[in-house]
């Protein structure tokens, strides 16, 4: 089962209690809280991580594994 970033965690609660769905207005600003959240995850294992000859792929695999990507 995949984990939940707190930033889509955040969207459903919000989502369930409206019980509607964002505007498009909004979605330029989610989808950057999204990226921005992302590299700090990722940033986060890149700290953790002792071997420097993977680094990038490593962490994107991660990300990708634990979270399944942003949507």
């Amino acid at each position: 089962m995949k984990k939940q970033t707190a930033v889509e965690w955040l969207l459903q609660a919000i989502e369930g209690k409206n019980g509607t769905e964002f505007s498009s207005y909004y979605l330029e600003f989610i989808e950057q809280a999204k990226a921005m959240e992302k590299e700090q995850i990722m940033n986060a294992y890149l700290e953790g991580e002792s071997d420097a000859d993977h680094y990038e792929d490593s962490a994107s695999r991660f990300y990708n594994e634990t979270y399944g990507g942003y949507k």
